[in-house]
């Protein structure tokens, strides 16, 4: 019997997980100065970092019978519990790094999302541009904070606060296109003798 218990948990953490990253973004982008003022800041971060990497774990081994949107996860759940710690560690000397290591991580999460878009695509799924055209912005703006590791933490924290919103945006869509589709489109993996609804 196939159980999609993991599978619909990590849609579910995923979608729940991005669109806190989308509230955070906008709130560092408003009000970018927070990143240095409230240690608090750095802590949520870690936070949702950590929780994102389990998520993207428990994504990577469910029974997705394709494991379209979570192909990658494996790899990236890791560095982002690896991130995530480090944010909690050391939130004064995390500051001063973030930019260009988060940089590193949205532009590579955005480059995985153009490649699964490509699979969509061979896959069948008609919306796979909406997966390419999500990764756009996170790539550019991984590649702003790369270039840009001396700005002043103001500006680092507005760019990550953007980076944020169009990371979250574009797992939101991934998950929300790759996974139901999948679902949807091969029944012998969603009948009732397997349990899925």
């Amino acid at each position: 019997m196939r159980s999609v218990i993991p599978m619909k948990a990590a849609k579910t953490g995923y979608i729940i997980i991005s669109a806190i990253f989308v509230v955070i973004g906008a709130v560092m982008t408003a009000l970018p100065e927070m990143l240095t003022k409230e240690a608090g800041m750095c802590n949520l971060i870690g936070i949702a970092m950590t929780a994102f990497g389990v998520i993207k774990l428990v994504g990577y081994f469910s029974k997705d019978p394709f494991r379209l949107a979570f192909q990658y996860d494996l790899a990236s759940g890791i560095l982002m519990i690896a991130l995530g710690i480090a944010a909690l560690s050391h939130p004064d000397t995390f500051i001063e790094v973030i930019g260009a290591i988060l940089g590193v991580y949205i532009l590579s999460d955005g480059l995985f999302k153009v490649q699964i878009a490509i699979d969509a695509r061979i896959f069948g799924i008609e919306k796979w541009w909406s997966i390419a055209a999500a990764a756009v912005l996170p790539i550019i703006t991984g590649f702003v904070l790369i270039i840009n590791p001396d700005a002043k933490v103001t500006v680092i924290s507005a760019l990550l606060g953007a980076s944020f919103i169009f990371e979250g945006a574009m797992n939101l869509i991934t998950v929300i296109i790759a996974v139901r589709i999948v679902q949807a489109r091969y029944p012998s993996f969603t009948s009732d003798s397997d349990g899925i609804d």
